[in-house]
């Protein structure tokens, strides 16, 4: 396996025909030239047998080989993700089992609810069914059996999500896709990688569903352990804008971690034409003169996508003379209403630390760039990572570690220490001389 990662094989048949043809692995595996190597099964059954805790304690082995020469710093640590395609084509994606009776889903609700759906009610959803199945009925390309090609294949919908369909080659793989690109069943490489020799000091393998403030608690858990292990303490960390989020911000604050990741696009340090009164909780109108409008804390609720919410309102009396009501509030809505993230003041927190150390963070986001990203590049284009060749979230796991591993180990072999000027000059010049040593 070393030495397909080293070569970027990612084909078991292709990595036993490169072994049995060089004579320099040949002796790095101890077999003679006409000993015949093991079945291209045996490396694919060997590499199920063994757990992610073996991979894991390689890597970690290697990574102190790194430390004791002295490549880690562990003070700052660069984080990002990237997409490896999984072992499974689009092809094999199937449709979730969803209720398509409407009036059966409706007696589930009863059966489960206290509140009960009256007959009236239950009576309109069938008749509303029915007119749909009607509606439908004949027309090429609606119903699931017309909707074949000239192959008599099954055509899917133009775009399909995680929500709608899953595959059963590898129910690990999720549905994922970049800008201007495909889209494939992938898994999600995580590296943290420290910024004095650019050795990772952290890799694994994240499920391609979800977003990358979702998942950064599995690298850092993961690299925490490893520089703790080795006595030293992870105090920065560099992310993207990827990582932000309430729960991600939350998550290093309670890790005592000094993170620098730009906030998302839609936060908002302020609310035009409205102060906030911290001390009452409350924002104040300041765009009117004479009465001002106060919106009062409602309370704090949980939107469709899952996000808790603060939510602040004014009284329709409050508003109901305002010369800008129509361009404040709108033309159906009588009252203003805002809404905050409960942990706006972790973005406000992060906000104010980029604003104030601009220059900082300049050189931060410089740092990152030429840190993780070109390590990424590097894995995905000459160590193996560009696709995994096995299924499921362990054997990912294990790819994305015998990646990382195989590029601190060639780091590692290719390190040398630049020695101080002073002391460079000084072996210059004690060359040629001898020396006596009297004990």
């Amino acid at each position: 396996m070393l030495v397909g990662y080293f070569n970027n094989i990612n084909s078991d048949r292709a990595l036993l025909r490169y072994c049995a043809n060089c004579l320099d692995v040949r002796l790095f595996l101890q077999y003679d030239l006409g000993e015949d190597l093991p079945w291209h099964s045996t490396i694919s059954r060997t590499r199920q047998l063994y757990g992610e805790e073996v991979f894991l304690s390689l890597f970690q082995t290697v990574l102190k080989l790194c430390l004791d020469k002295g490549m880690i710093r562990g003070k700052r640590q660069c984080v990002d993700s990237a997409f490896i395609k999984a072992n499974a084509s689009m092809d094999s994606l199937i449709e979730k089992e969803v209720v398509e009776d409407a009036s059966a889903f409706v007696n589930e609700l009863n059966e489960n609810s206290e509140y009960k759906v009256t007959t009236e009610r239950k009576k309109l959803v069938d008749r509303h069914h029915k007119w749909k199945e009607e509606a439908y009925k004949g027309m090429p390309g609606n119903n699931k059996s017309d909707r074949v090609d000239e192959d008599g294949n099954e055509i899917r919908p133009k775009f399909t999500s995680n929500h709608t369909h899953y595959s059963p080659t590898d129910p690990d793989a999720k549905i994922s896709v970049k800008p201007g690109k495909a889209r494939h069943l992938n898994y999600a490489g995580q590296l943290a990688v420290d910024d004095a020799h650019h050795v990772i000091t952290g890799a694994c393998a994240s499920t391609a569903g979800s977003k990358d403030s979702a998942i950064l608690h599995e690298i850092v858990d993961q690299t925490i352990h490893n520089l703790e292990s080795n006595g030293m303490q992870l105090e920065e960390l560099i992310a993207d804008a990827g990582y932000s989020s309430g729960e991600a911000l939350q998550y290093l604050d309670d890790k005592n971690i000094d993170a620098w990741i730009p906030n998302f696009g839609q936060y908002k340090p302020l609310r035009e034409g409205f102060i906030y009164n911290k001390e009452k909780n409350q924002y104040e109108c300041i765009k009117t003169t004479g009465h001002k409008a106060v919106l009062t804390f409602k309370g704090t609720k949980t939107d469709s996508k899952g996000y808790s919410k603060h939510i602040y309102r004014s009284s329709e009396k409050d508003c109901k003379n305002c010369p800008l009501r129509t361009e404040c509030c709108g033309k159906a809505t009588k009252f203003k209403k805002i809404d905050n993230s409960i942990y706006k003041p972790l973005y406000d927190k992060m906000h104010l630390k980029l604003r104030e150390h601009r220059a900082y963070h300049r050189r931060l986001v410089k740092r990152r760039s030429s840190t993780v990203e070109p390590v990424l590049g590097t894995l995905i284009n000459h160590h193996n990572m560009r696709r995994i060749n096995a299924r499921g979230m362990q054997a990912a796991n294990k790819h994305i570690l015998m990646a990382a591993l195989c590029y601190n180990l060639k780091k590692y072999l290719k390190f040398t220490r630049n020695l101080p000027q002073s002391m460079a000059i000084a072996l210059q010049k004690m060359k040629g001389k001898s020396f006596y040593f009297i004990f």
